[in-house]
């Protein structure tokens, strides 16, 4: 298996001191992603911890210890915020808590 050259780049802005925003989106399938994302160098907001829930309600994780897997992966791109819905640290906290 090829090493994901992404890995100490994620590590690198989770662990870093810069400050967090929360994020929701769902679709009409019932299905929703959560993002907790950092700033990145211009002003981009990059996902350090992701939730994927399926319409089953089935949750999966995403970080930089486990950036996919056969189902999904954290995502590549910096966030489109304008699409998302901005939520409360604990809010995310608790999904993610939930997935683990």
């Amino acid at each position: 298996m090829v090493p994901d050259l992404r890995q100490p780049l994620v590590r690198q802005l989770a662990e870093s001191d810069a400050p967090r925003h929360y994020w929701h989106l769902g679709d009409e399938d019932g299905r929703a992603w959560l993002f907790e994302s950092v700033e990145g160098d211009y002003r981009e907001q990059w996902a350090v911890r992701q939730v994927e829930v399926g319409s089953d309600r089935g949750a999966r994780r995403y970080w930089w210890r486990h950036l996919q897997d056969e189902y999904g992966f954290l995502t590549d791109q910096p966030l489109e915020v304008w699409e998302l819905t901005e939520i409360t640290p604990e809010a995310f906290e608790a999904v993610w808590e939930a997935a683990g």
